[in-house]
């Protein structure tokens, strides 16, 4: 690799974090206006107007969605005809940390050992640069000549109320979707930050589920959406918890479900994340 050529993929991948950190797709823009057009509390319409007014400015200042700025997690797609080095992920890694610096960042790293780190008594990293990026996570595209990397900025919120367990299918879909709901009902209810876009993996393993959930979120449109997809968010708002807890008919704008291998078992691994209103926060750069 030449110096040219890792410099720019230390730039896209600056400008990558920049994006996932700033930038409503257009969908998402859609998705929020039509559900404030149809929402009869005053308030939740109110609070909706006002988060995509929040992303207008944003997207334009380049300035963070939020102030919990979040945790990169990168998924790189590839094809059978591309290939990555250890060069590559160390481009990739360096313009993570300038897309940090540059966003800024929250400052979130805890400094010292293991004990430190749990406890927070090792004191707090005042450079937005040092929060580690989660473990990566490869997977093979259709494409044969795609190298895709996508990043997405992982908020707390969302993490607290997150659920990745299993669930006693009864080999029945229905069954799973309905736990889903319960989990969702819950979750919503105390998220503070609604309206969520809940995120579900449904795979054989917890690290498995996990990566179907992360997969959910980066594939996911706001503009289509399944019939199970539509089923969990009907129901969910039904709770009425509308926008920041305020009440009304958009707890949940939208699901994004995505379903992986399964094996025979009397058992189905869920993952189901409730992104708060300014996530998922995602972007992408191909090489």
């Amino acid at each position: 690799m030449t110096t040219d050529e890792r410099k720019t993929i230390v730039n896209r991948i600056r400008e990558t974090v920049i994006d996932a950190g700033s930038t409503f797709s257009a969908d998402k823009f859609t998705c929020y206006r039509e559900a404030g057009a149809d929402e009869d509390m005053e308030l939740s319409k109110w609070a909706m107007e006002t988060i995509v007014d929040n992303a207008m400015i944003a997207q334009r200042d380049r300035s963070p969605l939020c102030d919990d700025t979040g945790i990169p997690h990168v998924i790189i797609e590839i094809g059978r005809d591309r290939s990555i080095s250890g060069e590559f992920l160390d481009a990739v890694y360096e313009g993570i940390m300038e897309g940090l610096r540059n966003l800024p960042g929250r400052p979130m790293a805890i400094k010292g050992n293991d004990t430190e780190r749990i406890s927070q008594s090792g004191g707090l990293d005042e450079r937005s640069e040092a929060v580690c990026p989660a473990p990566l996570m490869l997977e093979k595209s259709k494409e044969a000549d795609r190298l895709k990397v996508t990043i997405l900025m992982q908020g707390g919120g969302p993490e607290i109320r997150a659920k990745t367990y299993r669930v006693f299918h009864k080999h029945s879909m229905d069954a799973v979707i309905d736990e889903i709901v319960s989990w969702a009902e819950e979750a919503v209810g105390q998220l503070g930050c609604s309206p969520c876009t809940l995120a579900v993996g449904i795979g054989r393993s917890h690290y498995e589920a996990s990566s179907l959930m992360l997969q959910a979120m980066q594939e996911g449109d706001y503009g289509v959406q399944s019939e199970y997809e539509k089923r969990i968010t009907e129901r969910v708002n039904e709770t009425g918890v509308g926008a920041l807890g305020l009440g009304g008919r958009h707890s949940v704008i939208a699901t994004f479900l995505k379903v992986g291998p399964q094996r025979a078992s009397g058992v189905r691994i869920v993952c189901m994340r409730p992104c708060c209103c300014f996530e998922p926060r995602k972007a992408s750069a191909e090489f």
